[in-house]
């Protein structure tokens, strides 16, 4: 068979295409190896600063504004979604709850995305020569047996979902499987916006699918509902005010201006994709590995607070949670409490007075300021007579002015 020609490139696409939806992605593009369209925009994004302490952007702005850049023998990349929608809604008023982004609600995306990307290659691998000796493309998949001899030469893929050096979104919008929104995100018109998505790349040309167009219109509810404003205008994040990134990246205390804009979330965020016309449609998904682990959909807070490191490990193994480590992740619980202003919260908060972690003590010291009772007023004061860290006295002192 000649690969070269147009019809057989297809029908090798198509079969590449089928395997990985037979791998639990409802979303599947798949374009060249280029610069992405967004590529400029990511550039100027980092110019202004917008990425924060997210230095690791910085250093890797050339791979990922070029990805031959960091695998220059790649000609193809197969972009692919898992869909991670759970029916549960947020909910409301129910006392002192916090909000966990439902992403990471079950199992760690990274390693099931990774496992089905991995296997996806090894399918290829063993059913493609690169001479153009091909099992029949309707049987890609079949009994390993019934592959040809490979070439010398031989298949070469790499596989990425949020772990690597590339542009995802962009990535996946160049594939054809979706439009980047103007909350950032990559939206399918059929199947809306809640999506892992991953790569594969291959040594291969395949028949390549184009992007849509935009179909955000004139739609503006996202960027309204961002509640501390990150939105510097339609497709622009301030990364420095997203509560994804104030609860998970950021490793040092929140800035105080912020912190009463955050609610009750502890993890992430979801607003801008809850607002989003285009999942109201959206399906729940089918993998069992994302739907909620007990505790991790709307969790109490305040027996939050006194968690261990080994008991933070062991609650979150396996979820994404535990990137936020145990200091961020109490950091981030302290400045919920805050927030709710629920006074059944004050005994728990004085004990975090007393944490390890001057991070956590100081957003416990703004949590107390912000109930303002005389129990959290007699807290902070005691604690002031013996922490030594300047940071967290300073946040006692500023709590016991607000008091």
């Amino acid at each position: 068979m000649n690969i070269g020609r147009a019809e057989d490139l297809t029908a090798l696409t198509h079969a590449i295409k089928e395997q990985a939806q037979r791998l639990g992605f409802a979303l599947v593009g798949v374009s060249p190896v280029k610069s992405p369209a967004h590529e400029e925009s990511f550039a100027e994004w980092l110019r202004k600063g917008f990425a924060g302490e997210m230095a690791y952007m910085q250093r890797t702005e050339g791979p990922r504004r070029d990805p031959m850049k960091l695998l220059p023998w790649a000609k193809s990349v197969v972009s692919v979604g898992m869909n991670y929608q759970t029916p549960h809604k947020r909910a409301e008023g129910e006392g002192t709850k916090g909000w966990i982004s439902r992403y990471a609600w079950g199992d760690d995306y990274h390693g099931v995305i990774k496992e089905r990307l991995e296997k996806l290659l090894v399918i290829i691998k063993e059913n493609y020569s690169m001479f153009g000796e091909q099992r029949p493309l309707d049987r890609l998949g079949a009994d390993p047996s019934d592959r040809v001899v490979q070439g010398p030469e031989q298949i070469e893929g790499k596989v990425f979902t949020d772990s690597g050096p590339v542009l995802e979104r962009a990535l996946a919008a160049g594939s054809g499987i979706g439009w980047i929104g103007k909350n950032t995100m990559l939206i399918s018109p059929e199947k809306g916006s809640w999506f892992f998505l991953g790569e594969l790349f291959l040594n291969i040309e395949l028949d390549y699918d184009r992007p849509i167009r935009d179909r955000c219109g004139s739609c503006d509810l996202c960027l309204k509902a961002c509640p501390t404003g990150a939105f510097v205008g339609p497709y622009v994040l301030d990364a420095r005010r997203c509560i994804s990134y104030l609860t998970i990246e950021l490793k040092t205390a929140i800035p105080r201006h912020l912190r009463p804009l955050m609610g009750n979330h502890i993890f992430g965020c979801d607003v801008c994709q809850e607002v989003c016309p285009y999942n109201v449609k959206a399906k729940p998904t089918e993998e069992g590995a994302y739907a909620p682990r007990q505790g991790h959909l709307a969790p109490e807070l305040i027996p939050l607070l006194s968690l261990s490191d080994e008991e933070f490990k062991r609650r979150f193994r396996g979820s994404p949670v535990l990137r936020a480590k145990r200091r961020g992740f109490l950091r981030n619980v302290a400045v919920a409490l805050g927030n709710l202003k629920d006074k059944e919260a004050i005994p728990a908060l004085a004990e975090a007075l007393d944490d390890r972690e001057p991070l956590v003590r100081e957003h416990a010291a703004w949590a107390l300021g912000r109930i303002g009772t005389l129990k959290a007023r007699g807290a902070l004061e005691e604690r002031l007579k013996v922490e030594s860290e300047e940071d967290v006295r300073c946040e006692i002192r500023d709590a016991l002015a607000a008091c």
